[in-house]
């Protein structure tokens, strides 16, 4: 299962573009709603979350995440370290070799914890000094292992791309890639 989680302040493209993505590619993702069902992102725009943060606590067990996605903005990624079920996710992918994937500000919540130290990573500009230890990349978006991050909102379609290829293929991506006009 791939868990996306939403929290107020979150950027709605960064989010919804990704997640669109991924379901056309056959994928299972569950929008996780932090403090609730409806969450206004950045701009003001109310999405419905499939579950909220305690039922994915009841899912976690059954359904062990292959893939724990955090979307940027703010408020948005403040809001979505401060929350003790988003950081136990984190923590059970890390433990299971799961892959993390964050866009735009919210590398930085894998930067402070110290996952990226050693690892190619990019976010949005101005927030570099939060990805401790991290190879600051010029690309787009940066897989590097089961990391996999994008500098923001502009590459929102890239990144859901790189998220399909990781979990799906090269192939679906660039199918998918094609399906949308991007090429």
């Amino acid at each position: 299962m791939v868990y996306m989680f939403l929290a107020e302040g979150f950027e709605e493209i960064e989010a919804l573009c990704p997640l669109d993505l991924l379901r056309r590619a056959g994928v299972s993702v569950m929008t996780v709603g932090v403090g609730g069902k409806v969450i206004r992102g950045s701009h003001g725009i109310e999405t419905i979350a499939d579950i909220t943060t305690a039922e994915a606590e009841r899912l976690l067990e059954k359904n062990p995440a292959e893939m724990v996605i955090l979307p940027g903005g703010m408020p948005g990624t403040l809001n979505l370290q401060a929350d003790p079920t988003v950081n136990r996710f984190i923590d059970e992918a890390v433990a299971k070799d799961a892959y993390l994937a964050a866009i735009c500000a919210a590398p930085l919540i894998l930067g402070e914890r110290g996952l990226l130290d050693g690892r190619e990573a990019i976010c949005f500009p101005g927030f570099e000094d939060k990805l401790t230890g991290a190879k600051i990349s010029s690309k787009k978006v940066v897989r590097d292992g089961k990391i996999i991050t994008g500098k923001g909102m502009g590459v929102a379609l890239d990144f859901g791309l790189a998220l399909v290829a990781a979990l799906v293929s090269e192939e679906k991506a660039a199918e998918l890639r094609a399906q949308v006009q991007a090429v």
